[in-house]
């Protein structure tokens, strides 16, 4: 029996296919990958807690570097006096004025630390006085806060309804309540028009600026920028170090309730289902970063409002983002979770 050969070359099997298919009608590879975010890598490094060590080796280096620029200042200062008596006096004019100012900064940033725990105590009070019914806690409760507010000139008017009508409060929870809708109402307003203007100006910044760490930078200073407001909208106005610590604070509580992570339904929601797919990646980042900017300040609220959401909603990020958004990435602006 004789077999052939072998081809030489190549064979070509080929495939029935169905004829509706084509790579027109094929559907497109989906994109599983979200836009990844500098800034929200950025937050959760900032949120990480600090080991023991690092705060030995962070203490330990500010003790040293102060001890070193003491001496050297010392010896500057002694030996102009033995070389020239005038000199060694106005160094040491100099030393003092530098002296008096690092003091006047320590006690503003003091006063700032006062004021931000001014606030936490009110709320931890307020948490206290609801979950025990103590009206007469209730009571100071309100008289702080009418005390906290009532010398602006736009808060007036809502600090004499809230006395007005105190008196026909009988239990903690409708007394605090009655000060959250009168006081805090229009301040909750005003910080959410803060996280808006802030959550639109990174969106902006990372959609249309295509240069590195461009992203981060502008969402740094906005971010920083957005809780002072927040801050001193409640009251609690901070200087440089208190606006660094609140910042940690709120990076904290956010990592602490897994806010920090965006997931693909909050996204997708926020950005009308599909529209990701359909725009660049420097516009899908800049929702990311706009979201991430929006929880960041639904945080800073949380920390810096001088009692806990009970009477009025809690602002949505969802529903916050879109009203930032609008028109910028094709949003309606209509509503949300």
């Amino acid at each position: 029996m004789n077999i052939p050969p072998p081809p030489a070359g190549p064979v070509l099997i080929e495939r029935p296919t169905d004829p509706a298919e084509s790579p027109a009608t094929a559907l497109p590879v989906p994109d599983l990958d979200l836009p990844q975010s500098a800034l929200l890598s950025a937050a959760a490094f900032a949120a990480r807690p600090s080991s023991r060590a690092g705060r030995l080796f962070w203490a330990s280096f500010t003790a040293f570097a102060g001890f070193v620029l003491s001496l050297a200042a010392w010896d500057f200062i002694t030996g102009l006096f033995t070389r020239n008596p005038l000199l060694g006096y106005i160094a040491l004019s100099l030393l003092v004025l530098l002296l008096i100012a690092a003091a006047l900064i320590a006690l503003r940033e003091l006063a700032a630390f006062a004021r931000l725990r001014r606030l936490d105590d009110i709320r931890r009070s307020a948490e206290t006085a609801i979950a025990k019914a103590d009206l007469p806690e209730a009571r100071r409760i309100a008289d702080r806060l009418v005390a906290l507010y009532g010398a602006r000139p736009e808060m007036a008017r809502a600090a004499e309804k809230l006395a007005s009508r105190r008196a026909d409060q009988f239990d903690a929870d409708g007394l605090l309540a009655l000060a959250e809708t009168n006081l805090l109402a229009p301040l909750d307003l005003a910080a959410i028009q803060a996280v808006e203007k802030a959550a639109r100006q990174v969106a902006l910044v990372t959609a249309f600026i295509p240069l590195a760490l461009a992203d981060v930078v502008t969402a740094l200073i906005a971010n920083l920028g957005m809780i002072r407001r927040i801050a001193e909208i409640y009251g609690g106005r901070s200087g440089t170090l208190g606006n660094w610590r609140l910042t940690r604070t709120v990076l904290t509580h956010l990592a602490a309730t897994g806010a920090l992570a965006i997931g693909d339904d909050m996204i997708h929601s926020v950005a009308g289902g599909g529209l990701l797919s359909k725009l660049s990646r420097r516009f899908g980042e800049g929702v990311v970063n706009g979201a991430l900017t929006a929880r960041v300040g639904v945080a800073a609220i949380e920390v810096c409002r001088p009692l806990p959401f009970r009477a009025t909603p809690k602002p949505r990020v969802t529903a916050l983002v879109q009203r930032a958004l609008t028109g910028l990435f094709g949003q309606s602006g209509r509503g949300g979770a």
